[in-house]
């Protein structure tokens, strides 16, 4: 009885000290680092940091991004999943694997391909030109609206494939039941689709949201120093101005952000799968 105990806490022994050594030691010392500075223990770098009006203001572009990003991604994600999941299994396979293999891409490759669309001499400033929309060429690099593109399309396969594996588990017979009652397609999809794929929303939300406020790349790139958002903020700290309290409080404030939207969005899933 003894060994029967024990045998599982050896098992996941390993497991469980290489995550405490690899993850858990590092945000506990950069933890205690935010809270340090030369004199000791304070909450003076988070007051600091809280009360910039340009680091407030990046805070709230990060997460405002994100959760457009999300939106958006949830949005096309339903769409693009419903019509995958009417398609015969081969071609299903098929736009699976092409979803795998963009993420398998580079974000490097996948956001300068954004540089050639959105570039001043780029597809869609040529395009405008050559119709005679614009005189000039137009400047989209550089703002909001390129590094919410970019986002989107480096994050929207997270949100499909949860959807396409939650549409997969949904049983047959109930839509074709609800238009037997009547129900029109959009109160099938908020009565029945919705609820009942409810567990991959959450999944590919968690995923989509964490990554776009986590992103570095994409911003970085497509955004540059005009469009600052808490990554590349956090990569001019540590590096270019070598503030590494400022830096490891944005890390730490990124860490929250990212646990307390996986604790919110599991704790909704699990509210509304005990409802049921």
């Amino acid at each position: 009885m003894f060994n029967n105990r024990l045998t599982p806490v050896l098992l996941i022994a390993p497991a469980a000290l290489f995550v405490a050594l690899a993850f858990l030691l590092p945000v506990l010392i950069l933890l205690g680092q935010s809270f340090r500075n030369e004199a000791g223990l304070t909450l003076a770098n988070y007051g600091r940091f809280f009360s910039d009006p340009l680091s407030l203001s990046v805070l709230e572009r990060t997460i405002r991004l994100g959760l457009l990003v999300t939106l958006f991604a949830a949005v096309i994600g339903y769409a693009a999943a419903l019509a995958m999941a009417d398609l015969s299994s081969g071609a299903r396979s098929g736009m699976i694997g092409v979803l795998i293999l963009s993420l398998m891409t580079s974000p490097v490759a996948r956001t300068y391909a954004w540089v050639i669309i959105l570039g001043r001499t780029g597809l869609i400033s040529s395009a405008l030109q050559f119709l005679g929309l614009s005189a000039e060429p137009v400047r989209l690099l550089f703002t909001e609206t390129a590094v919410f593109l970019g986002l989107l399309q480096l994050l929207l396969p997270l949100m499909i494939l949860p959807l396409m594996s939650a549409l997969e588990n949904l049983p047959a017979d109930v839509i074709a039941a609800a238009r037997t009652l009547g129900a029109g397609w959009r109160i099938i999809f908020l009565r029945v689709i919705l609820p009942l794929t409810r567990e991959g929303l959450v999944v590919g939300g968690t995923l989509v949201f964490c990554g776009a406020v986590t992103a570095y790349i994409t911003p970085a790139v497509l955004g540059g120093n005009r469009v600052l958002m808490l990554e590349t903020m956090l990569y001019q700290r540590y590096l270019a101005a070598n503030d590494l309290l400022t830096a490891s409080v944005i890390a730490c404030v990124l860490i929250v952000i990212s646990v307390a939207t996986n604790r919110m969005l599991g704790r909704l899933a699990r509210g509304r799968a005990a409802s049921r």
